[in-house]
């Protein structure tokens, strides 16, 4: 099985909690013979490299320097995650099984990808725009909104950490709750409960 995880940041580029639970997620899935592509974002540090535990990593950077705030940035950044992941899908000679997408931020480019590329996604919320921006409606907060509905309404699949997430994406926007697998980052059963999310959004294609 091939994945490529979607994620605005992972290590060295740390910004919360998302970078390390991506990172053990990726190291996981390798050692459960999946092969992991992570697409993320860095200012620098760009192109593909093969990390010391066998994940495959493309950092991409935006191609757009000037931006007057994160809504653009995530939009114009968006293209180059397409373009990496269709190179990725190409080089695979058509073999991606599935897009995780965390956060918001990539939704965009998992919505593309699976609309040209027949590509299915999950969607995998660490956080909503309700919380972070508790009763705002600003065109700003309405937007990021409407990109969170969007994934929810697309992807195959929703994970969630927690049952009080899961009840707040259907509370918010009304996500059937049998579309959301909640699965514990610490419980004993992640990993195993992960690859049979991922195994039927891909259609169980996965290695045993």
């Amino acid at each position: 099985m091939q994945v490529i995880i979607f994620s605005w940041e992972f290590p060295p580029r740390i910004v919360g909690e998302l970078a390390n639970y991506v990172k053990s997620l990726a190291v996981q899935l390798v050692k459960s013979n999946v092969e992991t592509h992570v697409v993320t974002y860095h200012d620098y540090l760009t192109g593909p490299r093969e990390e010391p535990e066998g994940t495959k990593t493309h950092r991409i950077t935006n191609p757009v320097r000037t931006h007057i705030g994160v809504l653009t940035w995530v939009l114009t950044l968006n293209q180059e995650v397409e373009r990496t992941a269709a190179n990725i899908y190409y080089d695979a000679k058509k073999q991606t099984d599935l897009i995780d997408a965390h956060d918001w931020h990539f939704i965009p480019a998992a919505v593309t990808l699976k609309k040209a590329l027949n590509i299915p996604f999950i969607y995998s919320v660490e956080s909503l725009e309700e919380h972070r921006s508790h009763g705002a409606n600003s065109p700003f907060n309405m937007a990021i909104k409407s990109i969170e509905w969007l994934g929810l309404y697309e992807a195959k699949k929703a994970i969630v950490k927690s049952e009080w997430m899961r009840d707040e994406a259907t509370r918010i926007y009304k996500v059937p709750t049998d579309k959301i697998k909640v699965i514990p980052p610490k419980s004993t059963a992640w990993m195993k409960t992960v690859l049979q999310t991922y195994k039927s959004v891909a259609g169980g294609a996965i290695s045993k």
